[in-house]
């Protein structure tokens, strides 16, 4: 795979982890190198424990390497001080996890309007404007004042999406992000990230178990043993 410096969202050189104490200690990434296109899909697929999950909250800064360098749109963050790290995860990476984390007594756009009034310079009617426009761009202009709880689990996980997509971020890492839907919701939903990550120029990583979703995605990688195949 080539890229381009100048696409270039994300990368990682000689990424290591290593996880417990004595000899429960477990070298769990072994020196990880990844790189990231603006406006590309990826997937990682690999068996439980090859340390998918460690990996993104890596990426996400959640979590430090013992060893290695990761770089968000040109700038170094794994060594970044822990009130920088928490300004750009919550500026310039959304999530998706496996479960959507709605607040059920508020509204769908209100749910969105929460990351904004964080972290950006933004009163709340504009950023229930921004709500609605990205509730619509995932087929939910019509249900931006239903509740949490009035949502179905397809319709949850794309205001999910929505969510991720509120602070305009660089990144979107997504764990197990179809795992609690049935098939032909699976579907939509990563059809859905699939056309906003190439029509907003947004970088998604996506990791599943779901291999036919991964193999979707512009670039599938295989990790084993804290390592890509």
């Amino acid at each position: 795979m080539t890229e381009s410096k100048e696409n270039l969202v994300l990368e990682t050189r000689g990424v290591h982890r290593t996880l417990g104490e004595g000899i429960d200690k477990v070298h769990v990434l072994r020196g990880i190198d990844l790189r990231l296109e603006r406006g590309k899909t990826y997937s990682i697929v690999g068996p439980s424990g090859c340390g998918k999950s460690t990996l993104l909250y890596l990426l996400g800064l959640l979590d430090r390497p013992d060893a290695g360098e990761i770089w968000l749109a040109g700038q170094r963050v794994d060594h970044a001080a822990e009130a920088e790290r928490t300004r750009i995860r919550g500026r310039r990476i959304g999530f998706v996890f496996q479960f959507h984390f709605l607040l059920s007594e508020f509204s769908a756009a209100e749910n969105l309007t929460l990351p904004m009034l964080k972290h950006l310079p933004i009163d709340r009617e504009t950023a229930l404007e921004r709500a609605r426009e990205l509730l619509g761009l995932v087929g939910l202009g019509d249900k931006t004042a239903r509740k949490g709880n009035q949502l179905s689990g397809g319709e949850r996980q794309r205001v999910a999406v929505a969510r991720a997509l509120a602070n305009d971020p660089d990144l979107i890492l997504a764990d197990e992000p179809t795992g609690n839907l049935d098939y032909q919701n699976s579907k939509a939903l990563f059809d859905q990230l699939q056309a906003l990550a190439h029509e907003l120029n947004r970088t998604i990583l996506v990791v599943t178990h779901n291999l036919d979703l991964a193999r979707a995605c512009d670039h599938c990688f295989h990790m084993r043993d804290g390592l890509f195949e």
